[in-house]
């Protein structure tokens, strides 16, 4: 069997704070971690985990990754909104117009996310956590679809979008031009092997479908550090 989606990890200076923020706004309750760092466990099992790491790098420049999330009407969205501001949220502009109905902001420590307008066919059904949206080449869509056995659901203008056979959020990615990389993502995957999974087969598998593995000069018999088409990092871990 092939390794599964286990999170999307944020680098975090204070992962307490940021797990807090994101717990208020998603109604989750954080826990610690069997890897490390505070999870938000997912709400059900199309849910996405989210995992805070520690970090001591500061965020610098737009994150390729974002959540969009939906709303039920204009009402619900103006109260996504205030709970989030009120969590420690606030307004930015990453140059959205004037026209667009979405509300850009930003969590405690600047990764942005948008909430959505009521009446989005796209996201319908998907869930509070409509999507992550992603900056990256319908080449890294294609990848990803292959690596996790998630269906492409959207696949045009070198725009594509994938979603788990058990439903959940969407994942899309936006095509070109990409945003000029500024450091390290703070935004990433973490895939898990299931139990008695092959670490090396499945790095070899993942290799095979266009990912290259990184070698951070460490132990590694618990994961692997790998990097998508587009040049994202992410990690294989074993099962524990």
């Amino acid at each position: 069997m092939t390794s599964h989606l286990h999170a999307l990890c944020f680098d975090a200076n204070d992962p307490p704070l940021l797990a807090h923020f994101w717990g208020g706004l998603l109604g989750r309750e954080p826990t610690g971690d069997p890897y490390d760092g505070i999870v938000l466990p997912p709400g059900d099992d199309t849910g996405l985990r989210i995992r805070f790491l520690p970090a001591r790098e500061r965020k610098t420049g737009q994150n390729r990754m974002h959540f969009d999330l939906t709303s039920t009407s204009l009402e619900d969205q103006q109260e996504t909104v205030a709970r989030a501001l009120g969590l420690g949220a606030r307004h930015i502009d990453i140059g959205q117009r004037p026209e667009e109905d979405h509300v850009v902001l930003a969590d405690p420590e600047g990764n942005e996310f948008c909430v959505i307008e009521p009446g989005n066919d796209f996201l319908a059904g998907c869930g509070f956590i409509g999507a992550l949206a992603c900056d990256g080449t319908q080449e890294v869509g294609y990848f990803w679809s292959r690596a996790l056995g998630w269906p492409l659901v959207w696949d045009q203008d070198q725009e594509t979008a994938i979603r788990s056979p058990r439903g959940g959020p969407k994942i899309t990615w936006g095509g070109p031009p990409l945003m000029p990389r500024t450091g390290r993502e703070r935004l990433r995957f973490d895939l898990a092997l299931p139990a008695h999974g092959d670490l090396r087969a499945e790095t070899d598998r993942l290799v095979s479908l266009g990912a290259t593995r990184i070698d951070t000069g460490q132990d590694e018999a618990a994961w692997t550090m790998m990097a998508d088409p587009d040049g994202n990092e992410f990690r294989v871990l074993t099962s524990r």
